[in-house]
């Protein structure tokens, strides 16, 4: 909790409150524009930290081809987001785990579908994203890369803001420019 990388994210954390005062971000979409820059990583600790600060906070793993939000909070896969699109009788909090963090719940991806895009732009999942924000102050979603697919771009349509995690060892500016690019598009 004191070392000077939880501190870093706490600065996320306050730069977020600070650029949405006016209009609050309750939800987040976490993203790169290419993969291995960090996204879960970042959407995880951001999570921690906005919990830990006395919010409640929905931690959803969007990536509906390589997820992994499951294996590092070490529970099951089995039902999950694929699991509320396909069965709208099934309630949302029937998918919901809670973590050992307190005020911060996973919604783990489910079993993986044929068609994740379909599937994320569909009206089941503007409904299931309503029903989260009912829920939790802040649901933050973590996502597959801008550039590599366009699950990004059709859930940034549906958030308040978004985050873009850029590694700056390894990618280069046109890529980051070119993800920028891609979000802008969808407003």
């Amino acid at each position: 909790p004191r070392s000077p990388i939880s501190e870093k994210y706490r600065v996320l954390r306050t730069n977020i409150q600070f650029a949405s005062v006016k209009n609050p971000s309750t939800r987040l979409l976490v993203t790169s524009s290419g993969p291995g820059e960090g996204k879960t990583t970042t959407a995880c600790n951001l999570g921690v930290i906005m919990a830990q600060a006395g919010r409640r906070i929905l931690l959803v793993d969007t990536d509906l081809r390589r997820p992994s939000l499951h294996r590092l909070f070490g529970v099951s896969n089995q039902v999950g987001l694929t699991s509320l699109l396909l069965d709208p009788s099934l309630p949302l909090e029937a998918a919901l785990v809670e973590t050992p963090v307190a005020g911060l719940r996973l919604l783990p991806s489910g079993p993986l579908p044929p068609n994740p895009a379909e599937l994320l732009d569909s009206e089941p999942m503007k409904a299931r994203v309503d029903q989260m924000s009912e829920l939790a102050d802040v649901t933050i979603f973590d996502s597959p890369p801008v550039l590599a697919v366009t699950d990004a771009s059709i859930l940034g349509s549906l958030c308040s803001g978004v985050i873009l995690v850029v590694d700056s060892g390894l990618t280069r500016s046109d890529v980051v420019r070119r993800g920028k690019e891609a979000l802008d598009q969808v407003g």
